[in-house]
């Protein structure tokens, strides 16, 4: 599952690419099996289905190591990120799981992620060198087709966000400053980036470019959508100045 040539520029240009059966289905399973039983929620009892969206913590298990660490991923993430740059995971991170309850969650805007602790600990922030984050992951654990409230994706997005970010250089700034200062220029949800859904199977992986702009949406079929987001966090910080992964040179590109 290496990725070609073909697939890095399609990254460089689009802002993700997709790695299908990256999880095998067993481990996958297991994992959503464990959610299950982390939440109050029951699979077999829809009447406890009270809330849009459920957050939880991936739990650390060997499931979820040997999700983290799938072979593929890493192969991955050394073509997208570079070897020895990135740090291993143990677990999958955040996991929203949205029920067909109805009613919206009221967390379904167009944003980017941020990607590391402010120095005053009043949340985190971002910068025009995606300082701490190598990539955006997100990792199907179950099967999530168009009704199934995938994650929305503006295809190309990721290149309108580095200009918003330099001005404020490698201190970076509270993404939802970004947002709107995005939403104002009327680029953060511009309907020339078309959209297309993170839809597949369980095990299927969206790796994201840092900067892609996307969004939750409600769930409207019957079943509920297990999906984590995690980051894949850097050892190596980037530098635009020496551009040499995909990821750095899709910022490079985007500033000229």
């Amino acid at each position: 599952m290496t990725l070609s040539d073909t697939d890095i520029e399609a990254f460089v240009r689009d802002g993700f690419v997709v790695l299908r059966g990256a999880v095998d289905r067993t481990t996958i399973d297991r994992c959503r099996d464990e959610l299950w039983d982390a939440i109050p929620e029951s699979p077999d009892d829809p009447s406890t289905w009270t809330e849009p969206v459920r957050w939880t913590n991936s739990p650390m298990t060997p499931a979820f190591a040997r999700a983290a660490a799938a072979p593929a991923l890493g192969e991955a993430y050394d073509a997208l990120i570079g070897p020895g740059r990135w740090i291993q995971r143990v677990e999958l991170g955040t996991v929203p799981i949205r029920f067909p309850v109805g009613r919206d969650s009221n967390d379904t805007g167009w944003h980017f992620d941020a990607s590391f602790p402010a120095p005053d600990g009043s949340g985190y922030r971002v910068s025009v060198s995606s300082r701490d984050r190598g990539l955006l992951a997100l990792f199907l654990i179950s099967d999530v087709d168009e009704d199934d409230a995938p994650t929305r994706i503006r295809i190309g997005s990721h290149a309108d966000v580095p200009r918003f970010l330099e001005p404020y250089d490698e201190d970076g700034t509270d993404m939802f400053t970004v947002c709107a200062e995005m939403a104002r220029a009327g680029v953060l949800d511009d309907p020339a980036r078309h959209e297309t859904l993170a839809t597949g199977r369980a095990g299927d992986v969206f790796l994201c470019h840092p900067f892609l702009v996307h969004a939750a949406q409600v769930n409207r079929r019957g079943r509920p959508r297990f999906m984590s987001q995690p980051g894949i966090m850097l050892r190596e910080q980037f530098d635009l100045a020496q551009p040499t992964s995909p990821v750095e040179r899709a910022i490079v590109d985007a500033l000229r």
